[in-house]
């Protein structure tokens, strides 16, 4: 347990980030899992689905939920895959 006030206040505020930190992640994984789905079973659909999905990656480094290297990388893997698939197409 916290021993002052301060120490009180950032447990708050901790807690508080963490759980929605949490939340935008998890919509992340979300997302991403839609995304693969779509990208499966029509094209169109994938690219409307990655337009969100990078969104959200920017989204999401931008108030520092995820690095924003690792947003970066994310969309630069799934935009690979969806190019990967008008390739093969």
């Amino acid at each position: 347990m916290p021993n002052t006030k301060s120490a009180e206040r950032r447990m708050r505020n901790s807690a508080r980030k963490h759980s929605q930190n949490k939340s935008v992640k998890s919509r992340l994984k979300t997302l991403e899992a839609t995304y693969l789905a779509t990208l499966k079973k029509d094209r169109t659909e994938a690219e409307k689905a990655l337009r969100v999905i990078v969104s959200a990656l920017d989204k999401a480094a931008k108030t520092g939920a995820i690095h924003s290297g690792a947003a970066d990388r994310k969309k630069s893997r799934l935009s690979t895959q969806l190019n990967r698939l008008a390739k093969a197409a």
